[in-house]
């Protein structure tokens, strides 16, 4: 255990980092009694009552800081307004490493807070404690967490499964940044771009990251069994598809999967899916997929999707090969890869498991960036 330290106040620019006093009770018992901090704070009371708040202002902020930890209220420079709280822990000294943690309150949410504290604290670390490496930890489906983290200057390192305790009991996964002292200060770019304006569209059809509202879509797509029977990853569940949508983000943030919906430009209404998976950074090689809702096909939607989709990876993600692949028996989707520019490649013999135990060829297509023909 590391020897105790007395509160003190951290000067954080637009923030202010000080002891959390029993006038903050109300403010922190409302802040903490919000459902989004309660889903991503598994470890704190729900609800969140009065006298939850005062044993923590009076009880468990000060042990923090006995145990030679810290913990802060986060308020407003100007008003003194509670804005949310962070905190330095798992200090250790013969490691030269800690976390930051911090939350903030519905009514101070997209105003640079977490940015600003994290920032502050990891200064303060790296300068006052002789800290070396400091973490943030974040679970997968939490991705304003890790775009904070990117702008603080960490860098995604990788995911510690079975660390993160849910409500439930059961273990969940966190995803590790980290920044060394001797890193810049950042930020950190993103591991694909953002599109623009928030998606793709060529007035036929619109493309946008797929979110957790989209999981009944997504699933109902799923199930079709001409999609079923192209899913070499084994059925789908309602359950996997709701988690793949909740860290969709988390994996655009990573640079490692691009999941978008494909919509009716004119209707608005859900056509399919496609995504990109950036798996092969060093050879800049993605793979595209996708599948469209039978009442859409024959409308030239996955042409356009496809076509969007690898433009985009080419000219944004610097991506130079597009690779996507398809069933012998699936002539349909061969025609859409090759209006969309792609060139049959070859032909990977047994390359895919099917359902039966048998082996299946993968016809391979490639988009190739103009710039490298």
């Amino acid at each position: 255990m590391s020897e105790a330290r007395e509160p003190f106040t951290l000067d954080g620019g637009t923030v202010r980092l000080r002891p959390w006093r029993l006038r903050d009770a109300e403010q922190l018992r409302e802040a903490c009694d919000d459902p989004v901090t309660a889903h991503f704070m598994a470890q704190m009371p729900a609800p969140y009552t009065a006298e939850d708040a005062r044993w923590w202002i009076t009880e468990g902020s000060p042990a923090t800081w006995q145990q030679g930890e810290a913990t802060w209220a986060v308020v407003d420079p100007v008003t003194d307004e509670v804005l949310g709280g962070a905190g330095l822990s798992h200090l250790q000294a013969d490691r030269r490493q800690a976390e930051v943690g911090y939350w903030v309150a519905p009514w101070a949410r997209r105003r640079g807070v977490a940015t600003a504290v994290t920032r502050a604290i990891t200064d303060w670390a790296f300068g006052t404690l002789g800290v070396h490496r400091m973490e943030l930890l974040t679970v997968p489906a939490n991705a304003a967490s890790q775009r904070v983290a990117l702008a603080a200057g960490f860098t995604r390192e990788g995911v510690r499964r079975g660390t993160a305790p849910r409500r439930d009991g059961s273990p969940g996964d966190y995803v590790v940044f980290v920044r060394l002292a001797t890193d810049p200060p950042g930020p950190v770019p993103p591991g694909l771009p953002e599109f623009p304006d928030g998606e793709l569209s060529d007035g036929r059809v619109r493309l946008r990251r797929i979110a957790p509202a989209d999981a009944e879509d997504y699933f109902a797509l799923a199930e079709l069994p001409e999609v079923a029977r192209s899913n070499v990853g084994g059925p789908t569940t309602l359950d996997g598809v709701r988690e793949r949508c909740a860290t969709a983000e988390s994996d655009w943030l990573a640079g490692t999967r691009a999941t978008c919906v494909i919509l009716d430009a004119e209707s608005g209404a859900f056509a399919g899916e496609i995504g990109l998976y950036y798996h092969e950074r060093f050879l800049q090689q993605a793979i595209l997929g996708y599948a469209l809702r039978p009442e859409h096909r024959g409308r030239g939607f996955a042409t356009a999707a496809a076509r969007l989709l690898s433009d985009w990876a080419m000219e944004q993600a610097d991506v130079v090969r597009v690779v996507a692949g398809t069933f012998p028996y699936n002539e349909a989707s061969r025609r859409v890869l090759e209006r969309a520019g792609f060139e049959l490649e070859g032909t990977l013999k047994a390359r895919l498991p099917g359902r039966d135990g048998t082996r299946i060829d993968d016809i391979q297509y490639v988009r190739i960036a103009e710039k490298h023909r």
